[in-house]
């Protein structure tokens, strides 16, 4: 198992050299939208990030369903090459937190912050956009980036987690805080 120390300072260096490569071919965003595809179908493919871990598997096989995933030869060189690299480079089962890494250095470049909105049930456009407007409110950032998930053990409300920040707007956290009053 691979300790998170010694996986940021791993893929710290690698999601510096993409955004490196990226601002000097101006293809920051195209490479932002591609990582967060890669991200996507890791998260939501056991099968290929297993794939991707394994270290029996052939250095070819791996390059050879990187190209494939990427879309073929029409794939962007530069994402293609730095994937590949990582294959040759045996760094490839550092690909999930390189990638957010590159994010995480994207969003700060474009003055970007995360907020991970947890809510009780999907929430509407209407929703996401009040829930973005007052997080640029908070943070005073130019633009913010949703990552929202659902747990229907909030009974109602959201939960929003803007770095270290967390505001607990949920039916849960009330009845959590009213309990603790009642009982002091």
């Amino acid at each position: 198992m691979k300790s998170t120390v010694e996986t940021a300072e791993i893929a710290q260096p690698y999601a510096q050299a993409l955004l490196s490569v990226a601002q000097s071919k101006n293809l920051t965003e195209e490479f932002g939208e591609d990582a967060r595809s890669l991200l996507n179908l890791l998260k939501n493919s056991d099968q290929l990030r297993n794939f991707i871990d394994n270290p029996f598997i052939q250095p070819e096989n791996k390059k050879a369903v990187i190209t494939q995933i990427l879309g073929g030869e029409n794939a962007n060189p530069y994402l293609r090459n730095f994937l590949l690299l990582l294959v040759d480079r045996r760094r490839i089962l550092f690909l999930e937190p390189i990638l957010q890494q590159y994010l995480a250095l994207l969003r700060q470049l474009n003055k970007t912050v995360l907020a991970e909105v947890t809510s009780a049930v999907p929430l509407s456009q209407a929703q996401e956009q009040a829930i973005k407007e007052k997080v640029i409110a908070i943070t005073n950032a130019r633009q913010v980036e949703l990552e929202t998930k659902v747990d229907s053990e909030l009974i109602g409300g959201v939960i929003i987690k803007v770095g270290s920040q967390i505001i607990d707007a949920s039916l849960r956290g009330q009845l959590r805080r009213l309990s603790l009053r009642l009982s002091s």
